[in-house]
């Protein structure tokens, strides 16, 4: 079953560049720019960062801190890529439908958290790529040419040099 998850499908190189890319892309972009700031200001953020299920300013910071670093670290390296990806959805659909109340324009819009949204359910739904340690620790033997096998793929030499 976990297997099924994390393996990546059977795509051309240059969807798998672009999966690569857009995780390093949204991956370190949320990491530098967001959960790294705020485990570097946890204290100062912590009594006022919104609370928009009233689990508490700490406990929601501290789940905030645990997607945006973790997740995005995650993300980054490809590794457990659809589980990280929906940390990162729920994460920014939180902030988009709550905390910015869904604007798109304005003061205090959701306009970023609805691009990060956007990016994450692409990552979730493609999966890490070939690019990734998902398809390292997750295919293992069922590949062919570099690929994950099909089950009616056989096994070819590669030609020597």
């Amino acid at each position: 079953m976990l297997k099924k998850i994390f393996l990546p499908s059977d795509d051309s190189d240059l969807t798998s560049m672009a999966i690569f890319v857009a995780r390093l892309w949204f991956g370190l972009a949320m990491l530098f720019n967001h959960g790294f700031t705020k485990l570097a200001n946890f204290s100062d953020l912590a009594g006022t960062f919104p609370d928009p299920l009233g689990m508490g300013h700490e406990l929601t910071l501290g789940l905030v801190i645990f997607a945006e670093v973790l997740g995005a670290l995650l993300l980054t390296v490809g590794l457990f890529t659809r589980l990280a990806a929906v940390v990162l959805v729920i994460d920014m659909f939180v902030a988009f439908l709550m905390v910015h109340k869904t604007e798109l324009t304005g003061q205090n819009n959701g306009e970023l958290a609805f691009l990060y949204l956007a990016g994450y359910v692409i990552l979730l739904i493609a999966g890490g790529g070939l690019f990734s340690l998902d398809t390292v620790i997750f295919a293992g033997r069922g590949r062919v040419n570099g690929r994950p096998a099909t089950g009616t793929d056989t096994e070819k030499p590669s030609p020597r040099i």
